[in-house]
């Protein structure tokens, strides 16, 4: 099964290389990196394009943002399945893809476990995102899975269609309800790491972004689920996490 990995970046060259060697170092052999580059002005494309090309395809234009860009990489990868990684992330070793074709040989989604870290030299661990299995009522529960060990057969993909660009941080959350709730596809977790992600994300890198998260998937609820103007998910779903907080690094 040809997984294809799609990461979009704009000036990443602080740690683009950390996320480039973590795809190449894979043991998956059947696979590819789309990066769709929104017009990077420092090192970021020299860096990319230094890597052999016959794995890695390479767009750079302006685009309107991340979904915008990550909509681009829906319609150039060539894979049997799809997943994101971001350019300051990494798969948390090299038998991550593998992990992911196999799970996908049972299944049409397949998402696993994912770590917080400060960076990724220390790899200090902050957070630990561990996956559970749908529960019987899904996304209305607070459920989510983690976006970045979220991968999706290309049926998948096509049914579901396009990232909302009008929503600015919770898109991804949107496009994963709507594989997971509106349709009849099976989804499996993968009891295993699967990537360390950098803390300070779009949706977590602050207090009024981590509120206009919950707010833009309170708004996809609605949208697809016919929630209410509040609903159970938006107090269950940052109670989750609480869980994840690493208190000590014993």
């Amino acid at each position: 099964m040809k997984i294809s990995v799609l990461t979009v970046c704009r000036n990443s060259a602080a740690t683009i290389k950390h996320t480039i060697d973590s795809f190449f170092a894979q043991n998956h052999a059947d696979k590819e990196l789309v990066v769709v580059d929104g017009g990077s002005s420092d090192e970021t494309l020299d860096i990319v394009r230094s890597y052999p090309q016959d794995q890695l395809r390479l767009i750079s234009e302006p685009d309107s943002g991340m979904y915008d860009a990550l909509n681009k990489g829906l319609r150039l990868y060539t894979g049997d399945a799809v997943g994101v990684l971001n350019s300051d992330d990494c798969f948390h070793d090299r038998t991550v893809l593998g992990r992911i074709s196999a799970g996908l040989e049972h299944a049409d989604i397949v998402h696993g476990d994912l770590n917080f870290v400060e960076n990724h030299l220390s790899k200090t661990v902050v957070r630990r995102w561990r996956a559970a299995p749908r529960p019987l009522k899904g996304f209305r529960t607070g459920w989510m899975p983690a976006h970045p060990t979220f991968y999706a057969k290309r049926k998948v993909a096509e049914a579901v269609g396009a990232f909302d660009l009008n929503l600015k941080v919770a898109s991804d959350y949107d496009w994963m309800l709507r594989a997971v709730e509106l349709y009849e596809f099976k989804s499996a977790k993968c009891d295993h790491i699967l990537i360390d992600m950098m803390v300070g994300g779009a949706s977590t890198s602050s207090l009024m972004s981590y509120i206009n998260h919950n707010m833009e998937a309170l708004r996809a609820r609605r949208r697809w689920l016919g929630s209410g103007i509040v609903d159970y998910a938006l107090v269950a779903k940052p109670a989750r996490k609480l869980g994840q907080l690493v208190f000590t690094n014993a």
